[in-house]
């Protein structure tokens, strides 16, 4: 089973994660059993469904955004999901990060929010920076250490709301 860094610790990943094929629809598509995590449109087109099915069948559900999709469709929802994945296609797209700002300090969500894709060792810092709890990369146990990489950061961020002069000044 792959594995992934969720709070700092490497973890079994039980979760589906849901693609459209090129044949598939959002309304068409079948749905795994189990943990599962689900792309926008079919969030939008099947919600009911999905809710009735973490209900009757106790299976946890996810959804996860493309970085043009905008967070702002799910804040209403955000009680209904264990698990917000934003995908990563490539490395230099930065649109994932403000995704995840926007969701933890704008929407509140406080549940586990997991970045995956394009996600390398020299990301997990910032990533978790900007509210990423979890992350699916290859190697965990090499790229964990990353999380470590810097022992103080000046800025304020999602994960630390003060900058450090205000954190040195409350001390």
């Amino acid at each position: 089973m792959a594995k992934l860094i969720k709070n700092r610790d490497i973890v079994e990943d039980n979760w589906k994660l849901l693609n459209l094929a090129a044949n598939d629809t959002p309304e068409t598509v079948k749905l795994p059993v189990g943990p599962l995590l689900v792309p926008l449109p079919v969030w939008q087109a099947r919600r009911t469904e999905l809710v009735r099915r973490e209900w009757e069948q106790h299976d946890p559900l996810g959804v996860w955004l493309a970085p043009e999709d905008d967070p702002a469709d799910i804040a209403a929802d955000l009680d209904d999901f264990s698990v917000i994945g934003i995908h990563f296609p490539l490395a230099a797209d930065g649109r994932g990060y403000s995704i995840a700002t926007l969701l933890r300090t704008r929407y509140g969500y406080r549940g586990e929010l997991r970045a995956f894709g394009d996600v390398g060792r020299d990301h997990l810092h910032y990533l978790h920076r900007v509210g990423f709890d979890a992350f699916v990369v290859q190697q965990p146990e090499l790229a964990i250490a990353s999380l470590d990489d810097f022992s103080e950061a000046y800025q304020a961020a999602a994960n630390q709301p003060l900058p450090l002069f205000r954190r040195t000044l409350r001390a």
